[in-house]
């Protein structure tokens, strides 16, 4: 790359929402300069990057594996001289555009509060990623990252994704990973607008990705491969579900920081490239770093912690297959490889043998004397041959950094809580911390024993409302595979979908109110093209805004609120205004968030909060008016329908109004769009049902809503 080539930001990252339409034109390759763990050196760091890249740049950007802070010390939070904290105040200057994640450690409070502030920039150049973050750089290179570490039960357990407090990813964290990676792509058309309608309805095509960052290594990496290991256990760790993933999304090179399940400090180790034959000879690579900062070894060299490349943008020609290339161990090896080899020993196989008698679960019998296990049998929790697991003294021991699900503590497992059987407030088990019931909203039962779901079964039954001999138990909770709005539910209409960014995507709803097809509803109409109405969505499962816990909260709102400004200004063009509303039902369903925002003319601006207030007085809607500055309420309020309206004239900016649903009052899910329907003069597309169109039409509406809208969208 030339000496004097311009150094480009990053499009699709929250903190660079503009997509920059003309420049200087685009290079061919990008050079990339990727860094191990830091581990809290960061003046150190950024004098190493001035130095390589003074010799050998220049480089476009630089990415951080593993832990760039180190392990937060006692008393240090208050440090006026720690890195971290010159760091947050601008007194560290990086010399290159910094990208940078969470390894094993749970990040400093400081640097949560500032990424929720900034959407991840914590200052000039130095940008933290998201432990699903995927973004998109202005040449079009798409990286990807999964921060965090892997504890097998955690993974499985947790129902969300896990914030910046916890060191560990869960399932949900791969989902909204790949959720990420499926929708959105690189590919511009010419005039800057990406085809999202045809990137969801191909996920072969859209979701691979160019470098994927990650802590872990994936389980079979070493497979096939006869490059020398610095240490033999490394071949037995990593984390399967980094396996499935690379498997979907194919990245050209991958990076890892973290020793692989050993114990020992993050090595480096250089793996022969392998080809995806069915994605037309795509060339992967992976390279494991050492960390950058931590202490010294006190024997041998300290490993290699930088690597730096120049790789090839997509529209490039296709790499030719390298001569060392191996078979891929992701397609051709074997599925689940063992973390172990099986000992066979000089016994006999202790699963195969002649064994006519089982053990029991009590470790009391087997072939072995005495209730001695056999020859060969080896502990798979301590390794030892002394003992079966069922007896094994470290079997109660928990791992490091489990929590208890059901006290919210450390030091136990869920089947020795010391609370696992208090009684609630009805009789029943008592809840986990933080569970709430969806039927009434308490703490202290589980929905199955909420007094509010016995007395309606109790009244469907004395009104017949049952069949016979059949049981109703409480409504089964909606998951994300049947989810109408989750990304990686198969049914959702992706055809619909018009924008999308790191925490949310935007897209036209079945039916929406306003006609786009000469059907009927001869009332006002702003003219917004593709009809304007429109829903904002999280990308990851949450019943409503208000559930979303800790530190994942203020990303998904500000970007909610980039939404919401850009569309202010694009229903401005058209002369109309936008309505924003939510029903945020906490229900035993539940449900997935979402707003809704319909534009209305300006010349029916002054008449909307009013047809809010006159329509709720007869079905018992009294508003509450809120600051539209104000932050958004916690769960423990319960359910709520909430509207965003334009201030009257003379007056600037927004209105918000709320109301709190109240028990045993029913609230209509349709209420807004009945508001709206009258207002308007479209009585008849209240239903939503009775305006769905064809897919034909549907796509129409799509091109003609995402052309329009390019200009103001955030995301490209």
């Amino acid at each position: 790359m030339p000496e004097n080539a311009q150094q480009t930001p990053l499009a699709g990252h929250p903190a660079f929402p503009e997509h920059t339409m003309a420049g200087p034109p685009q290079p061919s390759t990008l050079k990339i300069l990727t860094v191990g763990s830091v581990l809290g050196s960061i003046r150190d760091l950024f004098a190493k990057v001035k130095s390589i890249d003074a010799k050998h740049g220049k480089f476009d950007l630089v990415l951080c594996t593993g832990d760039f802070f180190g392990a937060v010390k006692e008393g240090e939070a208050d440090d006026e001289e720690t890195e971290t904290k010159q760091l947050l105040e601008g007194k560290l200057e990086a010399p290159l555009p910094c990208y940078i994640m969470q390894g094993e450690l749970p990040l400093p409070t400081s640097v949560i509060e500032k990424f929720a502030k900034t959407s991840g920039e914590l200052c000039h150049n130095v940008f933290l990623l998201g432990k699903s973050a995927t973004f998109t750089t202005a040449e079009g290179l798409r990286i990807a990252c999964l921060g965090g570490t892997y504890d097998p039960k955690i993974f499985e357990a947790s129902e969300i994704p896990h914030g910046f407090t916890s060191p560990y990813f869960t399932s949900q964290t791969v989902s909204k990973l790949l959720s990420n990676t499926i929708s959105s792509s690189s590919a511009k058309s010419k005039g800057g607008n990406s085809s999202l309608a045809s990137i969801m309805s191909s996920a072969a095509t859209s979701s691979t990705v160019d470098i994927l960052i990650s802590h872990v290594w994936p389980s079979c990496i070493t497979t096939f491969s006869s490059a020398p290991l610095p240490s033999p256990q490394i071949a037995q760790g990593g984390a399967p579900p980094v396996d499935e993933l690379i498997k979907k999304i194919k990245p050209r090179y991958l990076f890892s920081s973290c020793s692989n399940g050993t114990g020992g400090p993050p090595m480096f180790w250089e793996r022969e490239p392998f080809v995806w034959d069915d994605e037309g000879g795509r060339v992967s690579r992976f390279v494991s770093l050492g960390a950058f900062g931590g202490e010294a070894p006190t024997s041998g060299k300290k490993q290699r912690w930088f690597y730096a490349f120049s790789i090839p943008l997509q529209s490039a020609t296709a790499t030719a297959r390298p001569a060392n290339a191996t078979l891929n161990p992701f397609t051709e090896g074997p599925s689940r490889p063992h973390k172990r080899p099986l000992d066979m020993g000089d016994g006999e196989n202790f699963r195969w043998g002649n064994n006519v008698q089982k053990r029991t679960r009590t470790g009391e019998q087997g072939q072995g004397q005495n209730g001695k296990p056999p020859p060969g049998y080896v502990c798979k929790r301590c390794e030892s041959t002394d003992h079966f697991i069922n007896d094994c003294p470290e079997r109660s021991k928990p791992p490091e950094g489990y929590i208890c699900k059901i006290c919210n503590t450390a030091g136990h497992l869920v089947r020795d809580c010391p609370t696992r059987h208090n009684p609630g407030d009805t009789g029943g088990r008592k809840p986990r911390e933080g569970y709430v019931c969806r039927a009434c909203g308490s703490e202290a039962h589980y929905i199955e024993d909420c007094p509010v779901i016995s007395e309606r079964r109790a009244t469907q039954h004395q009104h017949g409302h049952h069949q016979h001999g059949q049981r109703r138990g409480p409504p089964k909770e909606i998951g994300p595979s049947e989810c109408w709005f989750c990304l990686s539910n198969p049914s959702l209409a992706k055809h619909l979908i018009v924008a999308i960014g790191n925490e949310c995507y935007v897209t036209l709803p079945k039916g929406q109110i306003i006609p786009t097809h000469n059907r009927g509803g001869g009332g006002a109409s702003g003219g917004v093209p593709g009809g304007g109405h429109v829903l904002i969505v999280p990308i990851a499962h949450f019943a409503t805004l208000s559930s979303i816990p800790g530190e994942l909260k203020q990303p998904v709102l500000n970007e909610i609120g980039k939404y919401k400004s850009a569309l202010w200004t694009f229903y401005a063009k058209h002369n109309s205004v936008p309505v924003f509303f939510e029903v945020g039902r906490i229900s035993a369903k539940g449900g997935h968030s979402h707003i809704q925002v319909i534009p209305v003319p300006l010349s029916l601006k002054n008449e909307v909060e009013a047809a809010f207030i006159d329509e709720g007085k007869p079905v018992g809607i009294e508003f509450e008016v809120e600051q539209a500055d104000a932050p958004t309420p916690g769960e423990e309020r319960g359910s709520y329908f909430r509207v965003e309206l334009p201030a009257g004239d003379g007056e600037n900016g927004e209105r918000r109004l709320v109301y709190w649903m109240r028990d045993g009052v029913p609230f209509s899910v349709q209420f807004g769009r009945q508001v709206l329907a009258k207002l308007l003069k479209m009585e008849e597309r209240v239903d939503w049902k009775a305006c769905i169109q064809s897919e034909t039409e549907d796509r129409e509406d799509v091109q003609a809503f995402k052309t329009a809208f390019a200009p103001f969208d955030p995301s490209m």
